[in-house]
């Protein structure tokens, strides 16, 4: 079974349907239980660092992730899902964008957010001409990738504003707007996406199955 983790976070119509496609039970839960124990564990998101964090924190969605990779039970997180499994993240703070990763300086008025921390790295705003970052862009695969195993040239869908820029996991998987950026992230138990493989056609489903038929 796959529990996406139902935070109050966006449509997740989609993503249910997504992972359906792969002959899975999916079930939309914000239950501690059936999240815990299920096969694999999916965490969107869509919006806003701090707003995802408060709703994960409303749930104790964090204890649950955190629990889960303790247990070396898969989880995997999407667009903002992947961004709040990083310690901190800097979106909506004031004095601190452009610190490329720094935590903090002598002008910041505030500090960034308190992510989840699977991943140590913060979460920063992208320096590029044109926010958000929206629509089909490719990644750089990395050879070890077992998400990306079948689909390394293909285009997958994006719809964000920040993103990690330095290397987390095991395996790291790359792309360019403005700059480079962490789009997947390997790690043992631990799965994630910058863009939205539920909105990327056949290649996101792709990336999909990749993952179930890892649990």
């Amino acid at each position: 079974m796959i529990a996406i983790l139902d935070y109050g976070s966006g449509n997740l119509r989609s993503a249910e349907r997504a992972f359906a496609i792969t002959g899975q039970e999916v079930v939309l839960t914000s239950d501690p239980a059936i999240a815990l124990e299920a096969d694999g564990l999916v965490v969107p998101g869509v919006g806003a660092f701090s707003s995802c964090m408060n709703g994960i924190n409303a749930i104790n969605g964090g204890s649950i992730v955190q629990e889960r990779v303790a247990k070396e039970r898969p989880v995997l997180g999407i667009c903002i899902g992947m961004q709040i499994l990083f310690t901190h993240g800097t979106e909506g703070t004031e004095g601190i964008e452009g610190t490329e990763g720094k935590l903090g300086s002598e002008n910041s008025k505030a500090k960034p957010h308190v992510g989840i921390g699977l991943f140590e790295g913060v979460v920063d705003r992208l320096n590029a001409p044109i926010l958000p970052h929206m629509g089909w862009n490719t990644v750089e695969a990395d050879p070890k990738s077992l998400l990306l195993k079948g689909i390394e040239n293909q285009s997958f869908y994006f719809v964000h504003s920040y993103a990690a820029k330095q290397p987390a996991g095991k395996v790291q998987s790359w792309s360019f707007h403005g700059e480079r950026f962490l789009s997947v992230v390997e790690d043992e138990y631990v799965s994630a996406t910058q863009f939205h493989p539920e909105k990327s056609g056949t290649a996101g489903l792709a990336l999909i199955k990749n993952w179930v038929g890892s649990l």
